[in-house]
């Protein structure tokens, strides 16, 4: 079984509102249930798991969704890594293959993306959607540039990213979480025994909500495959 732990519990103090992003309207329901739609609308995963926070609990079973699929909602944590933890707390491992983790402000995710970065962690244990970086990279230092990153083995991280069972839950076994945690991926990386991380192929249309314009572009990214 493939289960998708979909992370949502953040309040978005970045998005300048006092509706929480994942609930903020775009193109005529809330952000999060363009992105739950995506993962019901994928034959690789089997069930999904909501992480919000309480009153995101409140507002989520007020909306008339129709997502199958979702099996069961956890409570956030102080992090965002306590909160996956949270969504994993619930899982059973018996039953469990490949865990996929996804930011739930983000929409844009296609179904196609899911089961690539899924199908890839089966095969090597470990897996994270990415897209290129295009933009020129500089290095600075007291506020001066000092050189140029050689962008050519760069990647943005993306999500989904997704763990074999055992992979994910030895990296929280292991990890500290009082310091910064960017992403599962990173807690893999710092397992003394190495696993390999495979790069999926991503979209840089993969946005993730941060600031309020970001609703506008992806009503825009939306519209124009319409």
């Amino acid at each position: 079984m493939n289960i998708a732990i979909i992370v949502a519990a953040g309040s978005g103090s970045r998005f300048n509102s006092e509706q929480p992003k994942q609930f903020t309207p775009l193109l005529g329901k809330p952000v999060i249930l363009h992105t739950l739609e995506k993962f019901e609308a994928c034959f690789d995963i089997d069930e999904i798991v909501l992480v919000l926070s309480p009153s995101g609990q409140v507002q989520f079973e007020a909306l008339d969704h129709g997502i199958t699929k979702l099996r069961r909602i956890a409570l956030g944590g102080e992090t965002r890594a306590h909160s996956v933890k949270n969504g994993l707390a619930g899982t059973n491992p018996s039953d469990t293959d490949i865990i996929a983790v996804h930011d739930g402000a983000r929409p844009l995710v296609t179904a196609d993306e899911i089961s690539r970065t899924i199908q890839a962690a089966a095969e090597v244990g470990a897996a994270c959607l990415v897209s290129p970086v295009t933009d020129t990279i500089k290095e600075i230092a007291a506020e001066r540039i000092s050189g140029t990153v050689d962008r050519s083995r760069l990647v943005r991280a993306l999500t989904p990213q997704a763990f074999r069972y055992s992979i994910l839950e030895e990296a929280f076994a292991k990890a500290d979480l009082s310091e910064t945690v960017t992403d599962e991926c990173f807690l893999v990386e710092r397992l003394e025994y190495k696993y390999e991380i495979a790069a999926v192929p991503g979209s840089s249309r993969n946005i993730k909500i941060t600031h309020a314009d970001d609703i506008r572009t992806a009503e825009a990214l939306i519209s124009s495959c319409e």
